[in-house]
């Protein structure tokens, strides 16, 4: 993002996308170079829909092997979860690193790595039996797959690939994609370990994940443009930058409870059904599938409102019901019912944050380093997510109930609330050309 310099005037600060070699009056060539992006974004969208859908789809239905691994290795809840929860704070160890390569090398490679990177670790899952190592070989495979071809590393070029007034929009494309994966691979993973077993089940995602991964990443080609426009700031400087801001600290708190809540709820929740006497798995199946389903509507709608209403008051909002939802849930007498209705608010809720987080950063950063930034934010996210898939584990082998844990998921949904509603979505202002 380019800060207005002498020649420039005042409001030209706010564009997340700045021309260098077009002078700002020279409308007309400005409207070619956005007419431009129309092709190159709706590339940059199908393919990275693609890579979205199978990187979050596959990764959203582990909850359904939690049981049939414990089972099968005699291990209990926590080990199973304890694997699940280092996969998901080693996706936000590496997620800085794999966007500053996306940023720096494009985002195809990254790509190409991420899916070679899925596929070892579904074979990983498959054939390790020992606790130890299942644990920490999934943990890294499986966290840097993700890092890799996960919202961080594509949420760059969707910015840059987007002209301004589309950016939100775009990313809330981004995100029903995602969330398209869950509703349409959550039944057909179920029905793969039911038919094939949870082996298998396994090796055939892992062949799903690299036969179309690979091919999609050649349509994540960095837009051209781009290469001459932004500011020239080191990845040193813009990190720095970020770090010493507070709206940016802020975003990075409310984020570490949506990782919280999103998690403990995708991974536990077919084994809290169980437990609470609903024994068809098709009660879990169809509940995680409605979460997907209804996620498509509520990350685009996010994404599209966010395109002209305050993106802190839509995340707060969404905080604040996230907890009002799972409160009423928790009072309602359970039944299958019961849980496709909250399954179903909480579908409209739940990645509904990324586009909103990421174009606040885009708006208030600029898109150069939009993939590494995102990816500190998300760092943040997975050590939420980490505790509440963990502590989920951990508090039932002592507690034998997750009464705590939701409770807990109420007490932050609050927090969330309150802390995204002081951020300044305006353009950083600064007081010196950042250097190259």
């Amino acid at each position: 993002m380019k800060q207005p310099g002498p020649a420039e005037p005042a409001g030209h600060m706010g564009s997340g996308f700045t021309l260098h070699s077009i002078p700002p009056f020279d409308q007309n060539a400005t409207n070619m170079l956005t007419a431009s992006r129309t092709p190159q974004l709706k590339t940059v969208l199908i393919a990275s829909g693609v890579v979205l859908t199978l990187a979050m789809g596959v990764r959203h239905g582990f909850g359904f092997w939690l049981q049939p691994i414990s089972q099968a290795h005699g291990w209990t809840r926590e080990t199973y979860s304890l694997a699940m929860a280092l996969q998901n704070l080693l996706w936000g160890a590496f997620g800085p690193f794999a966007g500053m390569a996306a940023d720096r090398f494009g985002t195809a490679r990254v790509v190409i790595v991420g899916a070679l990177l899925y596929m070892a670790g579904l074979l990983w899952m498959a054939l390790v039996n020992q606790p130890t190592a299942f644990v920490i070989g999934s943990g890294v495979l499986i966290g840097a797959a993700l890092a890799c071809t996960a919202f961080g590393a594509v949420s760059g070029i969707v910015g840059r690939s987007a002209p301004e007034a589309k950016r939100s929009w775009a990313f809330g494309m981004s995100s029903a994609a995602s969330s398209f994966g869950q509703f349409a691979l959550m039944p057909i993973e179920q029905q793969l370990i039911s038919a094939t077993g949870w082996q298998n089940a396994f090796y055939i995602l892992a062949a799903v994940v690299v036969l179309l991964m690979i091919p999609m990443a050649f349509g994540l080609r960095e837009p051209p443009v781009e290469k001459a426009s932004g500011p020239q700031q080191s990845i040193l400087e813009a990190t720095r930058e970020a770090f010493a801001y507070r709206p940016f600290l802020l975003l990075i708190a409310g984020y570490f409870v949506c990782g919280f809540q999103l998690v403990f709820i995708g991974v536990h929740m077919p084994a809290y059904l169980k437990d609470k006497g609903l024994m068809d798995p098709n009660v879990a199946v169809i509940a995680l599938a409605l979460i997907g389903l209804f996620n498509i509507f509520g990350s685009y709608y996010a994404g599209k409102l966010g395109g002209f209403l305050p993106k802190r008051y839509l995340l707060s909002t969404i905080y604040i019901t996230r907890a009002v939802v799972i409160a009423l849930f928790l009072l309602a007498p359970l039944s299958s019912w019961s849980v496709y209705i909250f399954a179903s608010a909480m579908g409209l809720l739940w990645l509904s944050t990324v586009p909103l987080t990421n174009g606040v950063i885009a708006g208030i950063f600029g898109v150069k380093y939009l993939s590494m930034l995102s990816g500190f934010v998300f760092l943040s996210h997975q050590v939420g997510s980490f505790l509440g898939v963990w502590l989920g584990g951990y508090l039932f082998t002592k507690q034998g109930n997750y009464d705590t844990v939701w409770m807990i998921t109420i007490a932050l949904g609050v927090f969330a609330a309150l802390i995204n509603l002081p951020i300044n979505e305006k353009a950083i202002v600064r007081t010196r050309p950042a250097m190259a």
